[in-house]
């Protein structure tokens, strides 16, 4: 892909930005990461920044603290959601990333399936379950191995894998421990990939695609945020034409969606066939140091500070109105 650009937007045209971090969701500790991250970042490029934890805040603070817009690093519930999108809304102060409905679309599992699945993009077989009766049905059906994961978790809380009938009560019970919604899906034997995206509708880019290669084929939290033993291959080391081709998905599952801002989409290559299947849209990725949005920028030219200003810079309301007092262009 073509090198990226970024954001022309002068500093002190983006104004007083509040990056919201932390709150109450179950990724709070990987979201006070990447909002001291983002924080930092905006910071040295003279941004006048500061953090907002939402778990020790009231939102309408944000008012009496002059915030004129926002950039949102919550995971989870209740910060990649739709509600604190929602909020934003109503106090009129434009945010980044998707707005209310993608927002809530994306972070439910099932209907963003469903969404695919109409739209014709390819996605594993799934089946929604609530009890260890029905979980074992679904691995009857659907086969083994199986994934159970909570249906409005992300950050891989919530998942767990059914090789052998033995272990598929506890794969449920434990995606329950999340999320009274779980979801089992067919397990697909494969490479791992992810496919960050920026922009809007037409204009929107794919960033390079990243192979994820996890010790054991596990990628579980630890290996998500704290070990060193994961290896991210970007650019990637897929053919061109299909990499090209995922990343294509990647940009219709966004579209597919209504996102806009910024998102990732993770996706796994079928082993027998080369085919893709999406996963899951992120519409709130991590920008930890082991992030795969930043990873996949960098090798589009794009800098961690860069990124973050660019991502600020298209930051408005579902209205499509923009922070038209600042002045800020992407």
């Amino acid at each position: 892909m073509n090198r990226l650009q970024p954001s022309t937007a002068e500093p002190e045209a983006l104004g007083r930005v509040a990056v919201l971090m932390g709150g109450s969701s179950s990724e709070r500790e990987v979201s006070l990461m990447s909002g001291k991250g983002v924080l930092a970042a905006l910071q040295s490029r003279g941004v006048d920044a500061f953090a907002f934890d939402l778990a020790e805040q009231a939102l309408c603070e944000l008012r009496t603290l002059r915030a004129s817009r926002v950039f949102i690093a919550l995971h989870g519930r209740h910060g990649e959601d739709g509600t604190v999108q929602g909020a934003l809304e109503l106090l009129g102060i434009p945010y980044t990333g998707p707005g209310v409905l993608a927002s809530a679309l994306a972070i439910d599992k099932h209907m963003t399936k469903r969404l695919w699945q109409c739209d014709g993009l390819s996605t594993p077989a799934w089946r929604m379950v609530a009890s260890a009766a029905q979980a074992h049905a679904a691995a009857r059906e659907l086969g083994l191995p199986l994934m159970f994961k909570a249906s409005h978790e992300g950050s891989t809380l919530g998942l767990k894998r059914a090789d052998h009938p033995r272990e598929v009560g506890a794969a449920f019970a434990e995606a329950a421990r999340f999320d009274a919604a779980v979801l089992a899906e067919q397990f697909i034997e494969g490479d791992e990939v992810t496919c960050g995206v920026l922009g809007e509708g037409d204009a929107a880019v794919a960033l390079p695609l990243i192979h994820i290669v996890a010790p054991g084929g596990n990628y579980d939290f630890e290996h998500k945020y704290y070990s060193d033993e994961t290896r991210y291959i970007c650019p990637c080391d897929l053919p061109a034409g299909e990499e090209a081709a995922i990343a294509q998905l990647a940009l219709h599952s966004y579209r597919a969606l209504g996102c806009r801002g910024w998102g990732r989409a993770d996706i796994m290559i079928r082993a027998t066939d080369r085919k893709p299947f999406l996963l899951e849209m992120n519409t709130s990725p991590g920008m930890t140091g082991h992030s795969l949005v930043p990873m996949a920028a960098r090798a589009a030219g794009l800098s961690y500070e860069d990124l973050c200003l660019r991502i600020l810079a298209d930051a408005r309301l579902d209205a499509g109105r923009s922070a038209q007092r600042e002045g800020a262009s992407p």
